[in-house]
């Protein structure tokens, strides 16, 4: 594991933005998960830790697009169907040993190389063939339904960027060049901690007076989305010696800690204490609804993510703050989602200079998308995210937003995996 920047998370006391804070992250926070060699067929999700460079080209051999037959266009008669005799048959895996002489033409199947002395292929259905002769029909074009040497990747290009989380799609990508391994960033090792002496697990009773654990459940499912390798480390009592301990045992094999409530500075937080006799805390000064400043530190060496404690604040605040910081840790190359337009179907008024996402679920009208606010916009209230596609993101710089307003909307799906 590698060792965490010390001022990687600090900031002056200004208050700063969101995309301000990003993007000063970015330059400061290198990977700290290990990199391993993996065989494609376990490296889907994984981030890529070296760029990929083809070795050969792709396709590495001219090939026909179709099933038909294959001519040299300079045969074929101009304005007029042409009659060339058929000298030979190529498939797929079986390349024809000769050149196709002047005047003569080929069947030829899809995927097949082709031979020398052809650069158009008919299509199948488009000819006749009488007594061994194939009829073509005027007016394809030069080189139709050829597949080019080298058109999907050229020999000496690089493919795939270091970064990048690996789909099904550039997995096929790389065994498309020959090459069967790659090399990745192992998953972010992630411990997750709840905090409170009324908090109580769903496993068990709550008597009055306690609540059950929905922050660690929901953080828990986040992280696993992301790929990440999750230890479920329950709740921390509200004692400093306690959290002490059980912070500095879970540093010792975790990239990341992660917790929820208990870091303001109230006389029962001692999260924030306890940090700070392991390592150092940072309270980001973000103006931003739901959730408040939230915490990153040092724990040794493992980063430190304080989430609040309030459900809707905890799940908002590790999509568009904590999540970011685990993908730089975990190697990925940008730290930015995909916000799409859509037009509001609600009235808002919103304080200039905070950023606020709203709770949204989509329509189909005849406008368009239509994101729609759900009516409570309580942080405790978790049903909101269930009703919720995503969040309509206000920036700092608007005091409303009226019906009809096209506005950024980020989906779940862009910030749960």
């Amino acid at each position: 594991m590698a060792q965490l920047k010390d001022d990687c998370f600090a900031f002056d006391g200004r208050l700063i933005s969101l995309d301000a804070a990003l993007e000063k992250l970015a330059s400061r926070i290198e990977p700290v998960a290990n990199i391993v060699r993996l065989p494609l067929r376990e490296a889907l999700g994984h981030v890529l830790a070296k760029d990929i460079v083809a070795s050969r080209d792709v396709p590495p051999h001219h090939n026909s697009a179709v099933d038909g037959f294959a001519v040299n266009f300079d045969d074929l008669s101009p304005g007029d169907e042409s009659r060339l005799p058929i000298s030979g048959r190529v498939a797929a895996g079986h390349p024809l040993d000769k050149k196709v002489l002047p005047g003569e033409a080929v069947q030829i199947f899809t995927g097949a190389q082709m031979p020398p002395g052809v650069d158009t292929v008919y299509m199948e259905e488009d000819c006749t063939t009488h007594n061994g002769y194939v009829i073509l029909p005027a007016g394809l074009k030069r080189g139709a339904n050829l597949r080019l040497r080298g058109e999907d990747v050229s020999n000496g290009e690089t493919i795939l960027i270091a970064g990048k989380r690996l789909r099904p799609q550039e997995l096929g990508l790389v065994a498309s060049i020959g090459q069967a391994e790659v090399s990745a960033f192992a998953p972010i090792r992630a411990a997750v901690f709840s905090s409170g002496d009324e908090v109580c697990d769903p496993s068990g009773d709550a008597p009055d007076g306690f609540i059950y654990d929905a922050n660690r459940v929901a953080v828990i499912a986040m992280l696993q989305n992301m790929g990440c390798t999750v230890s479920d480390l329950g709740i921390l009592p509200d004692d400093e010696d306690s959290i002490t301990a059980a912070l500095c045992a879970a540093e010792v094999n975790h990239d990341v800690l992660i917790t929820s409530g208990g870091v303001s500075a109230g006389e029962e937080d001692h999260i924030k204490a306890a940090v700070e006799r392991l390592g150092e805390i940072h309270f980001w000064r973000l103006s931003i609804k739901p959730g408040r400043p939230i915490a990153l530190g040092r724990v040794g060496s493992a980063a430190f993510v304080g989430l609040p404690g309030n459900p809707v604040a905890a799940m908002v605040t590790f999509m568009v703050i904590a999540r970011p910081v685990l993908q730089r840790l975990g190697g990925f190359q940008t730290m930015q989602d995909f916000r799409y337009p859509v037009t509001v179907g609600f009235n808002y008024e919103k304080k200039i200079g905070r950023r606020e996402w709203i709770r949204v679920k989509l329509e189909h009208t005849f406008e368009g998308l239509t994101a729609q606010k759900y009516l409570s916009g309580g942080s405790g209230v978790l049903s909101s995210m269930t009703f919720a596609d995503g969040l309509v993101e206000l920036n700092e710089s608007l005091s409303s937003v009226k019906k009809g307003d096209t506005v950024e909307f980020l989906p779940f799906n862009e910030v749960t995996r």
